[in-house]
C-alpha cells in the first residue's frame, strides 16, 4: 500500500536556530531504530553497546541530569561490574569527544545532553503526533493521516535496536506500544476516509504479528466488511474469540462483539465511512462545465424553473431535470447556462460529459464513470472494472458532497441511470434528443424552437444592432429560414458577422434558395443539416476537405497528430485548418491538441464526403492513412517496451512513420490516451476491408487488452476484426485477430473461449503460412492447458511453439516458450530442469544486447515460480521483486497483481505466513476486476493457507469456501484441493 511515509532519512532535518555544536555543525540523534548520531550529514561513531546505552539514557531524559548511580542502574541493572563508575566516566569522556562540551555537560555529579528540541527523532515524532491529533479533532482527516504517516515514517526498525540494559529494554517496550497506537489511529483514519480495501493487507500482517491485540482485529473486521467480504469479517471474530479463550480464558471485549452483531445484521451505516468527507490536502474539485455563451438569449421561464430546482437540490434525494428536443434546438446551451448560474449551490464541483447519444456508438456508462471517478480524485488502481461496481463507488464518492452533473446528449434512460447521484445535495441535468419518460422522478422539459422575438434577439446580439435595425424585415426572413433553431441562427449570424461587406438581405437571399435550405429547414434533422450546409458552403476548399475527411473517423475525438496523418498534411498546416473549423462552430476543441465533432455535425460531414469528394477513393485513402498512423505509432510503443521483438517484422508495411517517443513512459501515455480512437480505428478499418493492418494494430496495442480499463473495448475490436476477416476469407488476418482474442480471454479467465480461439488461430496460421499465429497460438494453447492441469498437452503445445519460434528466428518468442515450458516441468516435479529452462529463457532475452526490461520481467516471473517450487525461496523473492517493479512501472496491472500472488506463494513456502497474507491481499486489490474468477479463487486459496498458521482458521475457511464456489462453478480441478482443505481427512 503506497503511503506518504515521510522522508527516507530517518532523522529529521528540522533545527532550532541557535542550537549548534562548537564547530557550527548541527547535531542530530535517532532512537527510533539503531541509536545513532550525526553532525551535519556525517555519521558519528556511537561506540560500544554499553556506550550506546549511556547515550540512550541521556537522550531520553529530555535534557534533565542523570546521576552516576542512575546511569549505572540503566546500563547494568542490579548486577553492575566492580568498576561501573569508572566505566561510566570513560563512556562519557568518549562521547564528549565526538559531541562537544556544550552538548554533553557534567552537572551535580551526573551528566546531561543539551540539544535543540528537534534534534531527536523521538521528539519530532511526538510533535507530529500531537499536530495529527489536533487536525483530526478539527475534522481534517487527510492532514491527520499525513502527519501520522510522517511520524511513523521516522521509525527505522525496532527502537533502540541492540542497546543493552534494563532501561533500554523498558523504553523499547514503551516505544513499540506507542508505535502500535499510532498505527491503529492511522488505520482508523484510513477506514474513515474510505481506504478500507488498501488497509486490509496491512491489518492482516499486523494481526498476525500481534494476535491478541483486539483493536487491530476490530479494524480488520470493518475493513473486510466494507470491502464486501462479510464472511471473512465474521471469520476474524470467530478466530479472535477462540484465540482469546485458548490463550487467556476470556471473551472478546464488548466492542468487538457488538461489531460482529452489526456485521451479521448487514448494518448499512457500518458499510459506509464517516459521514463527513475528509478534506484532502489538495481537494479535488472538478470544474468541467464548458464555457457558457456570452450572448445567451431568451428561455427565461426555463432558466428560472431549472435554476429554482437546482437551488433546492440540497433538500431533495436527487434533483434530476431532463431536457429534450431536436438537434440544434439549444439543449446544451441552455443546460450549460443554467449550470453556470447554479454553481454557487454546488461548491464541491461540477462534472460534464458528452454521451454521444445521437451517434452510432454512444458512450458506455462504465467508461464515463471511470472518467468521473478520476475527476473526483480516485486513483486508477482503485477504479473497479464492472459497471455495477463503478456505479456504486461513484455514488459513494458523491455521498456527502454537493456536485452538479451535466449529462449532455444522452441516448436513453438506460445509459444515464448508472451516472446519476444517489444522495441529497447532488443534482443532474440531462439533455437528449428523446424524452426521458422512463426516468423515474425526473423533471421533464421539452425544449422547442425559439420564438420569433427570441430568435431575432439572438441574431441581433451576434451580428450587431446597427446592421439589423436598418434591415429588420430581412433579419426576420433569415431567422425564419433557419426554422428559429438556435444552432442554425448562431451559424448564420456568425457567417454574417464575419463578412462586413454582406448585408442582411444578401444572407436572406442565399437562404431563400431551396437548394441551399434543404426543404426550407422544416423538419427534424433536415433543419439541422441546412444550418450545417450554410456553414459548410462558406468554407475555403482546404477547410471543406478537412471538414469532410475528419468526419470519417469513428473515434470520439481525434488528436492533432492523427488528424494531420488522416489529412496528409504537416501538423502546423492541419492545426490551422482545424482551428478555422473551430471558429466556424463546425468542430469543437475538446482539449489542447484534441478535436471532436458534435455527433450530428459528424453525420453531416460524412454525407458531404460521400456527396462532394471528387475522387471517391480519397475517403478510403484518408482512413488508410489514419490506420497507418496508429499502426506505426503503436508498433513504435511495442518496440520500445519489447526491443528486438520479431513479430514487428511480420507487420504490414505502413506509409506513415508515426510518432516517436523518448521514454517508454511517454509511449505508454500516448497508447492509453489514444485507446478509444485507436480501437475504433481497428474496428472501422476491418469494416472497410483493411483487415491485415487492423489485426496488426491489435497486436501492437496488446497492452490495452491487459490493462483492465480497456480490455472490454479491446475484445470488441478483436471480435469485429476476426468476424470481418472470416467473412472476407482472409485467413492471416483472422488468425492474428483470434490470437489476440485468445490473449484477452485467457487473461480474463475465460479459458474455454480462449482455447477455441487459439485452436482456430493455429489452424489459420498454418494454412496462411503465418509465422506469427502459428507460433503464438500453440504457446497460448500450452498456457491454457497448464492452467487446466493438462500437463502432457501443455508440453506438446510448448514444444510446437518452440519449433515455430526457432524457425522464425524469434529469440523473444523462443525465450517465452522456454519460460512457459519451465512451468510444465515444475508442475510435473522436474524442479531443477524447471529452473534451468527459465534461466535459458532469461539468457535468450539478455542475448539481444538491448534493454529488455518487460520481457526480462516475464522471464524472472517464471524463474521465481521455479525457484519457489525448488525450495529456493530467497532467490524466488529476489527475482519476483525485480519483476514486480518492472510490471508496476510499465502499467502492466495484470502482471503486477499476479507477481504479488507469486510472492505470496514464495513467502508461504518460506514459512512467513504473515508476509504471504499481506502479499495475497495486495494481489486481490490490484487484480480487482481483471484476471477472472479462477485466478481470484487461487489467490483466496493461498490467502487461506497463509491465515491458518496465524490462528485465523475461521477466516481461512471463509476464503476457501468462496474459492470452492468459484472452482465448482467453473468445473476446475482445483476444487478437489480446496475441499480437502475444508474437510481434511484424519488418519487413524
Amino acid at each position: 500500500m503506497d503511503r506518504d511515509n515521510g522522508p527516507r532519512a530517518r532523522v529529521p532535518e528540522q533545527r532550532a536556530p541557535g542550537q549548534r555544536s562548537a564547530d557550527g555543525a548541527d547535531l542530530r540523534f535517532s532512537v527510533l531504530g539503531p541509536v545513532r548520531a550525526w553532525r551535519g550529514g556525517e555519521a558519528l561513531p556511537s561506540g560500544s553497546p554499553q556506550q550506546r546505552a549511556l547515550l540512550t539514557a541521556l537522550l531520553l531524559r529530555g535534557g534533565r541530569t542523570a546521576t552516576a548511580s542512575e546511569l549505572i542502574d540503566a546500563i547494568w541493572g542490579e548486577d553492575p561490574p566492580s568498576q561501573a563508575l569508572a566505566a561510566v566516566r570513560t563512556y562519557a569522556s568518549r562521547l564528549r569527544k565526538f559531541l562537544d562540551p556544550q552538548t554533553l555537560v557534567s552537572d551535580a555529579g551526573g551528566y546531561a545532553i543539551r540539544t535543540s528540541h528537534d534534534a531527536l527523532d523521538l521528539t519530532v515524532a511526538q510533535e507530529l503526533a500531537g499536530e495529527a491529533e489536533k487536525a483530526r479533532a478539527g475534522g481534517d482527516r487527510c492532514q491527520a493521516r499525513a502527519l501520522f504517516n510522517k511520524a511513523l515514517g521516522l521509525w527505522d526498525g525496532e527502537a533502540l535496536a541492540s542497546v543493552p540494559g534494563p532501561y533500554a529494554e523498558n523504553q523499547r517496550t514503551r516505544l513499540e506500544e506507542w508505535r502500535l497506537q499510532l498505527t491503529e489511529t492511522r488505520l482508523d483514519l484510513d477506514l474513515e476516509v474510505g481506504s478500507h480495501a488498501e488497509a486490509v493487507s496491512e491489518l492482516t500482517a499486523l494481526t498476525a504479528a500481534h494476535p491478541l491485540r483486539e483493536r487491530l482485529r476490530e479494524l480488520l473486521m470493518v475493513a473486510l466488511y466494507r470491502s464486501g467480504r462479510q464472511a471473512e469479517a465474521l471469520a476474524v471474530y470467530a478466530d479472535t474469540r477462540r484465540l482469546l479463550a485458548d490463550e487467556l480464558g476470556v471473551d472478546p471485549r464488548p466492542e468487538l462483539s457488538q461489531l460482529q452483531q452489526r456485521i451479521l445484521q448487514a448494518d448499512e451505516e457500518l458499510a459506509r465511512p464517516a459521514d463527513e468527507p475528509a478534506p484532502a490536502p489538495a481537494p479535488v474539485r472538478p470544474a468541467q462545465l464548458p464555457a457558457t455563451v456570452p450572448d445567451f438569449t431568451g428561455r427565461a421561464s426555463f432558466v428560472r424553473d431549472l435554476g429554482d430546482r437546482l437551488a433546492t437540490a440540497e433538500g431533495s434525494v436527487m434533483a434530476v431535470s431532463a431536457l429534450a428536443g431536436i438537434g440544434g434546438v439549444g439543449k446544451t446551451t441552455l443546460a450549460v447556462h443554467v449550470a453556470h448560474q447554479a454553481r454557487q449551490h454546488f461548491p464541491d464541483g461540477q462534472l460534464y460529459v458528452d454521451l454521444q447519444g445521437a451517434g452510432a456508438r454512444a458512450a458506455e456508462p462504465e467508461t464515463v464513470l471511470g472518467a468521473f471517478l478520476r475527476a473526483l480524485g480516485t486513483a486508477d488502481s482503485a477504479i473497479p472494472d464492472s459497471l455495477d461496481e463503478r456505479a456504486a463507488l461513484y455514488r459513494s464518492t458523491l455521498d456527502g458532497r454537493r456536485i452538479l452533473i451535466l449529462l449532455d446528449n444522452a441516448h436513453d434512460a438506460a445509459q444515464i441511470r448508472p451516472l446519476l447521484p444517489g444522495t441529497a445535495g447532488c443534482a443532474a441535468l440531462v439533455t437528449s434528443r428523446v424524452r426521458m419518460v422512463d426516468l423515474a422522478g425526473a423533471h421533464l422539459v421539452d425544449l422547442d424552437v425559439m420564438s420569433p422575438e427570441e430568435a431575432l434577439q439572438l441574431f441581433t446580439r451576434i451580428v450587431g444592432e446597427e446592421r439589423i435595425n436598418s434591415e429588420r424585415e430581412a433579419a426576420l426572413d433569415v431567422v425564419a429560414a433557419c426554422g428559429f433553431l438556435p444552432l442554425a441562427i448562431r451559424i448564420a449570424a456568425s457567417r454574417l458577422a464575419a463578412r462586413r461587406t454582406w448585408t442582411v438581405s444578401v444572407l436572406a437571399a442565399k437562404l431563400a434558395d431551396e437548394r441551399r435550405r434543404l426543404d426550407e429547414l422544416q423538419a427534424g434533422d433536415l433543419a439541422v443539416k441546412a444550418t450545417f450546409e450554410l456553414g459548410y458552403g462558406q468554407l475555403e476548399p482546404a477547410q471543406a476537405r478537412a471538414f469532410r475527411l475528419l468526419g470519417l473517423a469513428d473515434g470520439p475525438d481525434i488528436s492533432l497528430a492523427a488528424a494531420a496523418a488522416l489529412l496528409d498534411l504537416e501538423a502546423h498546416v492541419a492545426e490551422d485548418l482545424l482551428e478555422a473549423l473551430v471558429d466556424t462552430s463546425l468542430l469543437e476543441s475538446a482539449a489542447p491538441g484534441r478535436y471532436r465533432y458534435h455527433d450530428l455535425v459528424r453525420l453531416y460531414a460524412r454525407s458531404c464526403a460521400e456527396r462532394d469528394e471528387e475522387q471517391p477513393h480519397e475517403r478510403e485513402l484518408a482512413l488508410s492513412r489514419l490506420l497507418d498512423f496508429y499502426l506505426a505509432t503503436a508498433a513504435g510503443v511495442y518496440a520500445l517496451e519489447r526491443p528486438g521483438e520479431r513479430v514487428l517484422d511480420h507487420f504490414e508495411p505502413t506509409l506513415c512513420p508515426g510518432l516517436s517517443f523518448s521514454t517508454p513512459a511517454a509511449a505508454l501515455d500516448w497508447l492509453f490516451n489514444e485507446s478509444s480512437g485507436l480501437l475504433a480505428c481497428a474496428r472501422q478499418s476491418a469494416a472497410q476491408g483493411m483487415l491485415r493492418k487492423a489485426a496488426d494494430l491489435l497486436m501492437a496495442a496488446v497492452d490495452l487488452g491487459e490493462s483492465g480499463a480497456n480490455s472490454h473495448q479491446f475484445t470488441q475490436a478483436a471480435t469485429a476484426v476476426s468476424e470481418a476477416a472470416r467473412t472476407a476469407g482472409d485467413v492471416q488476418a483472422e488468425g492474428r485477430a483470434r490470437t489476440m482474442l485468445t490473449h484477452v480471454h485467457s487473461i480474463s479467465g475465460r479459458f474455454a473461449d480462449a482455447e477455441n480461439d487459439a485452436r482456430r488461430a493455429l489452424e489459420l496460421g498454418l494454412a496462411a503460412g503465418d509465422p506469427v499465429s502459428s507460433s503464438q497460438a500453440p504457446n497460448q494453447l500450452g498456457i491454457i492447458a497448464l492452467y487446466e492441469n493438462r500437463h502432457t498437452d501443455a508440453e506438446a503445445h510448448f514444444t510446437q511453439a518452440l519449433a515455430a519460434f526457432r524457425a522464425d528466428n524469434n529469440k523473444s518468442g523462443e525465450a517465452s516458450a522456454l519460460c512457459n515450458m519451465s512451468r510444465v516441468h515444475l508442475a510435473t516435479d522436474r524442479k531443477m530442469s524447471a529452473v534451468s529452462l527459465a534461466q535459458q529463457g532469461i539468457s535468450l532475452y539478455e542475448s539481444d544486447g538491448r534493454e529488455q526490461a518487460l520481457r526480462l520481467a516475464n522471464g524472472k516471473y517464471a524463474l521465481g515460480l521455479a525457484f519457489t517450487g525448488a525450495g529456493q525461496t530467497s532467490q524466488a523473492r529476489q527475482v519476483l521483486t525485480e519483476a514486480l517493479n518492472v510490471f508496476r512501472d510499465s502499467r502492466q496491472q495484470f502482471w503486477h497483481g499476479m507477481t504479488l500472488f507469486r510472492l505470496a506463494e514464495a513467502d508461504l513456502a518460506d514459512h512467513k505466513p504473515a508476509q504471504a497474507a499481506a502479499q495475497a491481499e495486495q494481489a486481490l486489490a490490484v487484480l480487482h476486476g481483471i484476471g477472472g474468477e479462477w485466478r481470484r479463487a487461487n489467490i483466496l486459496t493461498v490467502l487461506g493457507l497463509s491465515l491458518t498458521p496465524l490462528g485465523q482458521t475461521d477466516r481461512a475457511q471463509a476464503c476457501w469456501r468462496e474459492a470452492l464456489t468459484v472452482f465448482e462453478d467453473l468445473g476446475a480441478t482445483e476444487a478437489d484441493h480446496v475441499r480437502a482443505l475444508l474437510h481434511p481427512v484424519t488418519v487413524i
